[in-house]
């Protein structure tokens, strides 16, 4: 089918589907809930991955005294950190498989 062929194809059903004689396509996905940390979870993920306080904050994008906050309990990682902490327990190599952090 060429280009135009598929634009036409394209544009005769978003006109069936305004008319309503077709039903569109949905897809249903689902957002696994952001993960809470313990200080003592966080600090094993840091160690799994055999880094620093130092290059984990560098990795994490963040500052040594915000990773010490978490590993101490005075606070508490959030939102993308979370996702970030998520992978990382996943896989602990992947600071160094992402390219993040080069060897």
């Amino acid at each position: 089918m060429g280009v135009f062929d598929e634009i036409k194809t394209g544009l005769e059903q978003a006109i069936a589907y305004e008319k309503g004689t077709l039903k569109a396509k949905k897809t249903t996905i689902s957002i696994a809930p952001v993960d809470v940390f313990t200080p003592v979870e966080i600090k094993e993920i840091r160690k799994s991955t055999g880094l620093t306080q130092v290059l984990f904050a560098k990795y994490m994008g963040v500052s040594v005294k915000t990773v010490e906050s978490w590993e101490s309990g005075r606070n508490h990682p959030e939102g993308a950190a979370c996702r970030l902490l998520t992978i990382t327990r996943n896989d602990p190599n992947f600071p160094h498989s992402s390219g993040i952090i080069a060897d």
